[in-house]
């Protein structure tokens, strides 16, 4: 009977696995930079600097203004009243002499009074008020575009870490598992050859209950790291999956080169260049500014205002050339252009602190792989001997030679053996990342 319920379950197991998505290291790492929020922030900001060369760039065109003004007059004396307003007589003699007496008295002004015009302005030459501005811009989009790339290393080597994170717990849990098994084991062994003394028995079922213990907590952390993988990818919870990479138990000697460029590097050398652009457009805002103008100006007036449009209006327009030139602003560009430059200094001084911390990071990193790599032959050979070991203490067990507390001290070493070699994997791999990471 019991044998038979163990098969329902195993062919229970087999169908639910079968259900499973199988996940690769590289399928993991695609999904969680397509839901990455990070990633998603770097391509806006990508998009935000091109809109803003567009923005800039419209300075070097040119400018159309148009204007509509309706003016209806009121006489202060007689708001109500629909009629002109009076010129004052004194006034009126005024006129009358310097028209060399042509008119005696002069018609009230129109009360309505409407206007429309249009001017159109082009810069010809600002003195890099617009191209340094254009230029910074540039360097900014390719500032936003290093930011995005160093955005991308950092969200694949944090899948990385979360998928081989998940893959250890796997393996921990296996561990657990094999490690509760063969105390299990040894107590059997202990009770059917019917030599099972009290000392024995309390050790071998305190070594249960201890190993029991560290099974619920592995199986614990690996639901935990599980779930935390499938948030990042954007995988359900409640969806199986199987991590289908799995450690190698060998790993190759790496090509690193010397370290010449890092995307980090790259934002301080365009931070720099932005700033000083943006230096000598501000500037450049204490130099004269040279544009062509044109302009169409119509107006018409009335005392009534539907009699606006009755008669032709007057009409003027005008082109040429306008010099505008500040002459004082408090050294006000002066300014603004030493605090952009101070700024591209400190970036150079980012700049220098970056590339020696960046270097010794990935140097760092590429010397860890190769120690770790060198250590992983002597864990390896540990790991038999312990394995050994273990399996000498069962046999001797098996035919009384030896204690519980013997048994169970060769297994505890053969199962730290065991995490010791899942470590020396997982940060060689987290190693090999590291360089990727900076190197690429």
């Amino acid at each position: 009977m019991r044998k038979l319920l163990y098969c329902v379950i195993g062919a229970m197991l087999i169908a639910v696995n079968a259900n499973a998505m199988d996940l690769s290291l590289q399928d993991a790492v695609d999904k969680i930079v397509a839901e990455s929020n990070d990633v998603k922030k770097a391509d806006a900001n990508v998009k935000k600097a091109k809109a803003q060369l567009s923005s800039v760039n419209a300075n070097r065109w040119f400018s159309i203004d148009a204007n509509l003004t309706y003016m209806n007059l009121i006489d202060p004396k007689n708001p109500t009243s629909g009629q002109g307003i009076a010129i004052p007589s004194e006034v009126g003699a005024m006129l009358a002499a310097v028209t060399q007496g042509q008119m005696t008295q002069i018609p009230p002004i129109p009360d309505n009074m409407f206007g429309a015009g249009v001017q159109i302005t082009q810069p010809i030459y600002t003195f890099g008020k617009i191209g340094n501005a254009v230029d910074a811009v540039h360097d900014a989009i390719d500032m936003s575009a290093s930011a995005k790339d160093l955005t991308l290393r950092e969200v694949k080597y944090a899948a990385a870490n979360l998928y081989w994170t998940a893959k250890m717990t796997d393996e921990i849990v296996a561990a657990s598992e094999k490690n509760l098994n063969n105390a299990r084991a040894a107590k059997k062994k202990l009770t059917a050859a019917g030599r099972a003394n009290r000392s024995n028995l309390i050790k071998i079922e305190s070594d249960i209950a201890t190993k029991e213990i560290d099974l619920s907590d592995a199986q614990f952390n690996r639901d935990t790291a599980y779930r935390m993988l499938k948030i990042m990818a954007g995988i359900d919870e409640t969806e199986d999956i199987v991590l289908t990479d799995n450690f190698p138990d060998k790993f190759e000697v790496l090509d690193v080169k010397e370290l010449k460029s890092n995307p980090q590097w790259d934002i301080y050398q365009k931070q720099i260049k932005m700033y000083e652009s943006n230096a000598r457009s501000k500037r450049a805002g204490g130099y004269p500014t040279l544009a062509a103008v044109a302009a169409y100006d119509y107006y018409s007036l009335a005392t009534d205002a539907k009699s606006l449009f009755d008669k032709e209006g007057s009409q003027s327009a005008y082109w040429g050339l306008a010099l505008k030139v500040p002459l004082f602003s408090g050294g006000l560009h002066s300014a603004n252009a030493t605090m952009e430059a101070m700024n591209a200094e400190a970036a150079r001084q980012e700049l220098d602190k970056s590339k020696k911390l960046v270097r010794q990071e990935y140097n760092t990193a590429v010397k860890k792989y190769k120690h770790l790599c060198d250590n992983l032959d002597k864990l390896n050979e540990a790991h038999k001997l312990a394995q050994k070991a273990y399996d000498v203490s069962v046999n001797r067990f098996a035919a009384g030679q030896t204690s519980a507390i013997e048994l169970s001290d060769v297994s505890s070493a053969l199962y730290h053996m065991d995490m010791a070699l899942l470590n020396a994997k997982y940060n060689i791999l987290m190693a090999k990342e590291s360089v990727k990471k900076l190197g690429e």
